[in-house]
């Protein structure tokens, strides 16, 4: 039986360039979350969002999978929490 042999296709998949991750400053992730700044900072410094420091400037940068991924744990906590009757409705402002 003959040796089966690779396709331009399959050898094509295998050198394919890795795919980044799309990077957001923490600015972005502000305005994304429609937050203030400080608390940006205070995800990123308690490790609850996790983000990185790129350059001689430090830099900080945050994966967008992180932050959605950030983002789905809140709502998944929020409504574990009214679940639990922990939310009550003078909780809720109108105007966040």
């Amino acid at each position: 039986m003959p040796k089966r042999t690779e396709t331009a296709t399959e050898t094509t998949a295998q050198v394919m360039e890795p795919v980044f991750p799309r990077m957001l400053t923490l600015e972005q992730v502000q305005e994304i979350l429609n937050v203030k700044s400080s608390l940006v900072y205070s995800l990123v410094r308690s490790g609850e969002l996790p983000a990185g420091q790129f350059g001689g400037r430090g830099v900080w940068r945050v994966r967008e999978s992180d932050l959605a991924a950030y983002i789905e744990a809140a709502f998944v906590k929020t409504a574990e929490r009214i679940a639990a009757g922990q939310v009550r409705e003078d909780d809720v402002a109108a105007d966040d």
